[in-house]
């Protein structure tokens, strides 16, 4: 990475130019391109702004491309810092072309997803699928553009094999670390995401492809928060963390999934301490499992938390997770949710940030409605707001008897 980028990521940050090129070597930050793509780098990790993602991508039930396009631009539109185009069923190669065609920002993806769709069209199952296979999917999308992988490396023979795994109450909520689990059951073999790991390094570092340790194990489940699986495969990825270091390759480590609210701070240590305070990449975490309809609600609360005690990239959840496939409007909505989750915590993080809140109480004092909306996150649904109640002078909360009106011209102030 040029010297010039690094020093404009450092402004941008309002961080030293040797503190990011320290946190670089260590590891502690990463930054997020590959070398094919004229796209924005994107710097993840300790001490810099909470970055977002934001999951789109068609589904066998819903694989209509234009909408995952639609989708793309919502959320870039909302303040996402990148996009993963999560894509099974039809269509996968020709969805990613077009997401990295249009996308402004970052692009990740997850290998496994194509590779076992291939496999089932080759094969007749994604059972049948050989590492070879998986290895060529890898190649393939590091070479059209795609600028970081999720990777469900952690998820090993010897914990699936575990026959506590059936009295799990979530079971195995990840869409890779099922089909790699299934894969090994009916195989009797080792996670081959594990056993070629090596080969896996080279091609990221062959791209400058960031990897992104996926949690195949996460908690799906508040009761199974920090449980056996969870952090078995929490420690192999620490140990995965050192070889892709080694190997010059950057790493972040996806976490949780759902999470008692008293669990949060635990779970961010423990990653930090196990994975050498790699970038931790949350799913939420969920604080309840009850918030259907409303979990990008309860996935802010968990952000918040977790962004406060360490997290460095969030992923968008939106209202439609666990019920559905997530439309144009559920993006918007969990994009701006975590967008506030992660300013919350970026508002004391830097100095920069806070200005923000503080022009906008400026002019809500003043109750100068036009500069405050457009200091606001969102300042669409503001001034939609604005426009069906008609502002005047004063809110239709209080009218005449608005607090600030009345101490407005107050002689004691």
């Amino acid at each position: 990475m040029k010297n010039s980028i690094i020093k404009k990521i450092a402004k941008e940050e309002n961080i030293s130019y040797s503190s990011l090129i320290k946190k670089i070597q260590e590891g502690k930050v990463v930054i997020v391109k590959n070398k094919k793509r004229k796209v924005k780098p994107l710097a993840i990790g300790e001490g810099l702004r909470v970055k977002i993602n934001t999951n789109i991508g068609a589904s066998p039930l819903n694989p209509e491309i234009g909408d995952e396009i639609k989708k793309l631009k919502v959320a870039e539109e909302a303040g996402t810092d990148s996009v993963m185009d999560l894509s099974i069923g039809e269509n996968i190669k020709k969805i990613r072309k077009l997401v990295l065609k249009n996308s402004s920002v970052i692009v990740g993806t997850v290998p496994i997803y194509e590779a076992a769709v291939r496999a089932e069209k080759k094969y007749g199952s994604f059972e049948k699928m050989k590492y070879t296979d998986i290895l060529e999917v890898i190649e393939e999308q590091a070479e059209q553009g795609v600028d970081f992988f999720t990777i469900h490396a952690g998820v090993t023979k010897d914990i699936i094999k575990n026959k506590e795994l059936k009295n799990r109450k979530g079971g195995i909520v990840s869409r890779g670390g099922a089909i790699i689990s299934r894969w090994i059951i009916v195989n009797d073999k080792e996670n081959p995401l594990f056993e070629y790991f090596e080969e896996i390094l080279e091609i990221a570092k062959k791209y400058e492809v960031v990897l992104s340790l996926g949690d195949g194990l996460r908690p799906g489940a508040i009761a199974d928060s920090l449980d056996f699986f969870q952090v078995a495969e929490l420690l192999n990825l620490g140990k995965l963390v050192q070889r892709a270091r080694k190997k010059g390759v950057g790493v972040i480590v996806e976490g949780p999934g759902h999470v008692p609210i008293n669990q949060i701070e635990a779970n961010i240590r423990l990653e930090k301490e196990i994975c050498k305070q790699a970038p931790f990449y949350v799913l939420g975490p969920l604080v309840t499992d009850i918030a259907l309809g409303f979990d990008h609600i309860s996935s802010a609360i968990g952000a918040s938390l977790a962004s406060l005690y360490g997290a460095d990239f969030l992923c968008v959840v939106t209202p439609k997770e666990h019920l559905g496939h997530p439309g144009v409007e559920d993006i918007k909505q969990g994009v701006i949710s975590a967008r506030i989750a992660a300013h919350s915590v970026d508002l004391i993080r830097n100095s920069k940030t806070r200005r923000a809140d503080d022009i906008i109480s400026f002019f809500r004092k003043r109750r100068e409605w036009d500069k405050q909306i457009d200091s606001t996150i969102y300042p669409e649904e503001a001034k939609k707001i604005m426009k069906r109640l008609k502002l005047s002078n004063v809110c239709t909360m209080c009218g005449k008897y608005c607090s600030l009106k009345i101490m407005e011209k107050c002689p004691l102030i």
